[in-house]
């Protein structure tokens, strides 16, 4: 792991500040390459802190077994505080997701 990745959050957030500076375009070629692999370094960083929070979502089927999360994570059956867990991954990997589209955009 990069020593200069302090967490998810933090992650997630310089990738928006980077987004922004490629979006503006007013940068030399040089920065903005240095700006897309930190972007890319980043984004990938994310990719694996939620890959490893969905292995870690587990839910308790109705005899009381342990079982990993289904590929889908919303689950009826599941109680509040895996639902807000399953809840949360999602809207953290929809927010990724944004934030990797607009970098490969502002790249071009």
């Amino acid at each position: 792991m990069d020593p200069t990745i302090k967490d998810f959050e933090a992650a997630i957030g310089e990738l928006e500040n980077i987004v922004k500076k490629l979006e503006e375009g007013d940068l030399p070629l040089e920065k903005s390459l240095e700006l897309y692999e930190r972007g890319v370094q980043l984004s990938r960083y994310c990719h694996r802190q939620l890959e490893e929070a969905e292995r870690r979502i587990e839910i308790l089927d109705e005899r009381g077994e342990l079982k990993p999360a289904p590929q889908t994570l919303a689950n009826p059956g599941a109680g509040p505080a895996q639902q807000e867990n399953a809840n949360r991954v999602d809207r953290e990997r929809s927010e990724l997701a944004q934030a990797t589209r607009r970098l490969a955009c502002a790249s071009t």
